[in-house]
């Protein structure tokens, strides 16, 4: 096998890879009351209830992750810019832009799967 053939087959096992890697995540979302509007994020950003972000445990800020609600099959992209949210049982916080894009305005909170978009 040629050098070049080998180093095309390296680097499309490595692009195989790296889109697998990204699977998706599902759990239970929930939104920001509004009383955080105005307040400073983890990343240092301000809150606005009219912007679609979101807070996540570990991704880094500025990941834009695609949030579908698996009850109505609405989605939102959003960008992560806080830590949270604080309850085991909660994968994402939206802000309250994104939850309403969703549907999730009324319910409080749904099933969702996350998918980071590259």
């Amino acid at each position: 096998m040629s050098k070049i053939m080998l180093r095309s087959f390296v680097f499309l096992i490595f692009c195989l890879s790296s889109s697998l890697s990204m699977a998706a995540e599902e759990g239970i979302a929930s939104y920001y009351s509004d009383v955080f509007q105005g307040k400073k994020t983890a990343s240092g950003e301000k809150y606005d209830k009219n912007k679609l972000t979101s807070s996540h445990k570990t991704l880094p800020f500025g990941t834009k992750v695609k949030v579908t609600d698996l009850k109505n099959n609405k989605s939102v992209i959003v960008t992560v810019n806080d830590r949270g949210p604080f309850s085991k049982k909660r994968i994402i916080d939206l802000s309250r832009a994104a939850a309403q894009k969703i549907g999730l305005i009324d319910a409080g909170i749904s099933r969702v799967r996350l998918d980071i978009i590259k």
